[in-house]
Formats: structure tokens, sequence, C-alpha cells
């Protein structure tokens, strides 16, 4: 807090007191003094819960030559409540050899618009480029380190440092606190980040099937959706046949990489909820490394922890129009990033899928590492599909037409 709205909050303060104070002696001016009068040179000591706190006779603005009545020390009451809105704490994690510092307030939101620095023993000081509360620190050892937030003006920072420990290999586990790092569509620009392209489009031949499948056994048919097909009717969806829905989650920008939530994720999920259709949900990646994928995997589980899911989380690997920092990647990372993903998923006890192109899985992943690990979601716009692998959902047109929803729709088969 700078002085100015210190001394403001002071005299706030004082003011409220005084008009407390004249409004008591103004409601007890005829009933004489409460206490006997004390004979000069006496000293009169006063009882707890006597009601001459504060006051001297009838003066009531004595508390104002008290040189101890504002001092912090002496009130630290008064203290508190004039700091508690700039009091700061620090929220560390690590992956593998890396750590992620969070400047937080009370309510644990991260503090922006600040350019604030910490101090990592024997490595020197790092700053908040970007000010948005939070450092991240690459390429570390692993190990044991000392993290301090530094002074700064206006802000109360903890006096000691953290202990942290630096992680040698990435352990595939939730991270606790990524609720910090997920934004929504108003924080970015979502024109330049939201750039997923289906590829298997470029796939499709004139035997694709556009209408609602009828199935047999125990295979499925739904459709899967995002903020792309607006608002949707599940009511209607449901009369018209559809059996589950794959709901996207969010994606990571393609551009700046982050963490972003489908702006119509939590209607769509109540919706589907609320209309007894069995919902999965799936993440449009944009991982560039292992540790990311983690990261895209903990924002999906924060996301569902309030929902049912009956089929798989899914992570969507495919391009992003050429320029996406993803799109470049060779196959061995982009299988790792696939892995990571449903490893950290499968670990917090949900089952994990990986969906893709014909394509994709022929030339962009190491499949064999995958099909007999994880539901294989196939996007092939055929009417019987070239892929020979193996697979237990078919994504079979992105041009479905459904009742409830305006516009094309993505339909579905599963076999899972």
């Amino acid at each position: 807090m700078d002085s100015k709205l210190r001394k403001m909050t002071i005299l706030s303060s004082v003011a409220v007191i005084l008009l407390v104070g004249l409004l008591v002696f103004y409601n007890n001016r005829d009933e004489g003094p409460r206490r006997p009068a004390v004979p000069p040179g006496d000293t009169q000591t006063q009882e707890p819960g006597d009601s001459g706190d504060g006051q001297i006779g009838n003066d009531l603005s004595a508390f104002l030559r008290d040189a101890t009545f504002f001092d912090p020390e002496v009130n630290p009451v008064l203290e508190a409540a004039m700091d508690a809105s700039v009091r700061l704490s620090m929220v560390v994690t690590s992956v593998e050899k890396d750590l992620r510092i969070k400047i937080v307030d009370l309510s644990g939101e991260p503090v922006t618009g600040e350019s604030f620095f910490v101090e990592l023993e024997g490595l020197g000081q790092y700053k908040d480029l970007d000010m948005d509360g939070i450092i991240y620190i690459g390429d570390l050892a692993s190990g044991d380190y000392y993290v301090k937030l530094l002074p700064m003006e206006g802000y109360r920072v903890p006096e000691n440092e953290i202990k942290v420990h630096v992680k040698d290999k990435v352990e595939y586990v939730a991270i606790d606190d990524i609720s910090l790092l997920i934004k929504t569509e108003a924080d970015i620009d979502a024109e330049a980040e939201d750039t997923g392209e289906a590829e298997a489009r470029e796939d499709a031949d004139r035997t694709e099937i556009k209408k609602l499948q009828s199935t047999t056994g125990n295979s499925r048919v739904g459709i899967d959706v995002s903020k792309w097909n607006g608002e949707i009717d599940w009511d209607r969806v449901r009369d018209a046949g559809v059996e589950f829905a794959i709901i996207r989650a969010g994606y990571r920008g393609s551009v700046t990489g982050s963490l972003v939530e489908d702006p119509y994720f939590i209607a769509n999920m109540k919706g589907a909820a609320a209309s007894g259709i069995p919902v999965g949900v799936y993440f449009f990646t944009q991982a560039v490394n292992e540790v990311e994928a983690v990261e895209e995997a903990s924002a999906v589980l924060q996301m569902v922890k309030e929902y049912n899911l009956d089929y798989p989380v899914f992570i969507d690997t495919e391009g992003a129009g050429g320029n996406g920092r993803a799109d470049g990647l060779d196959v061995e990372d982009r299988t790792l990033v696939c892995e990571a993903f449903c490893r950290t998923v499968e670990n917090a006890g949900y089952r994990a899928g990986v969906y893709g192109s014909r394509n994709w899985y022929n030339n962009r992943l190491y499949t064999d590492r995958l099909d007999n690990e994880y539901c294989i979601w196939l996007a092939e716009y055929r009417s019987v599909p070239l892929y020979e692998g193996y697979y237990q959902m078919w994504q079979y047109t992105s041009k479905g037409e459904v009742d409830g929803i305006s516009g094309n729709v993505d339909m579905n088969i599963s076999y899972y």
C-alpha cells in the first residue's frame, strides 16, 4: 500500500472513531459521570470491559495524543487490515529439470502487471518479463534449490526463502496448481491461437458417409463437438439418436503455448449430462515436449474433476496450419508427447486415448507404442477406412447433420 493510500486509510479510521465517540457523548450527555471523580494526584485503573476504554473524562480526542495508537507494533489488527491485500507468497513446482514460480496474493491468484524478481541461490536473479505473475526457469540440474522473492515497493513479501526440489525425470503426475495457468479466450488472441486443422479432410473421398449411421452389436454412434458448433440443444441431439459425445475441453495455443479452456466446454458438459448422454473429452495439443504434455493432461484433469466420464480423455494430435509450435516435431518427440499425456491421465484414474488421422498414425507417430496401451480414435472420411492398424473409435465424417446442432458436426462410431 503506498503512503497516500495508507494516510487515507488512517484518516478514515480516525473519522469513524470520532463519529462514534461523538454519538456516545451525545447520547450520554445528561447522564452525568459514569465513575466518581478522581482526586488530584490519584491514578485510575480501568478494568477490562470498563465503558471508559479509550476516553479520558469527556475528551473524545485524547487518543490523538497517544503516540502509540497507530503504531503497527502496538495495533497489529489495524496493520493487518491495511496490508492484507498486498501480502504475497510463492507457489513453486517442478516437472522435469525446471521450476515454475508463481507469485500469488492471499486468494491464491497470480499477481499480474508487476515485474517481480526472484533469486535462486547460487544462480542469480530472474525477472517476470511478461508480468503475468509466473517465472519459468528451465534447464536446471536436479537437486535442491532455495528461492527468494525480492522486495518490491507496495508489497509485503515472505521474509524467508523457500526450499524446493527440482525433479530429474518427469513423473507423469498431474500438477496440483495447474489452474493458475489455464486461460480463457478473453485472455488471448483466439483467432491466432486456435488453429488446428483436420488433416483427414484432405483424404476424404466420395464415399464419405454424412448421416448418423445405424449401429449393431457393441458399437455406438456419437458426435464430437467444440466451440465451433455453437449452442447445442442436447435433448434434441439425444432424441435424434446420438448415443455419446466427445467434448473438447480446450487447447494449447499454437503461437504462445497458452493453455486455454474451450468457451463452450462447461455448457456442453452440463447439457450432455442433463440429457443423459455419456461423454468423453479431448484436448488439442501443441506440446513440444513431455513436460508440456503433462501440463496439458493436468489442465484437462482439472477441468473434468466435477464431471463423470464414460469415455476416455483423448489427446488430439494434428497440424496447426503448418506454423504451429508443434508442427515440426519429429516422430519420436510427437510419440513421447502422446505417451506423456496418456500416462498422466491414466495415473489419475481415467482412461486415455489418442486422436489422429490415418496419415498421422502411419507417418507421424510410432503407433505400435500407443495402440496396445491406449484407445485409438481414427479420423478417416471414407465409407470403409483404409487404415490397417487397430482402432476403437472411428470419426467417419466432419460434415454430419444432427437435429439440435446448427451446421456440420463430426460423427463417430465407437467400438469402445
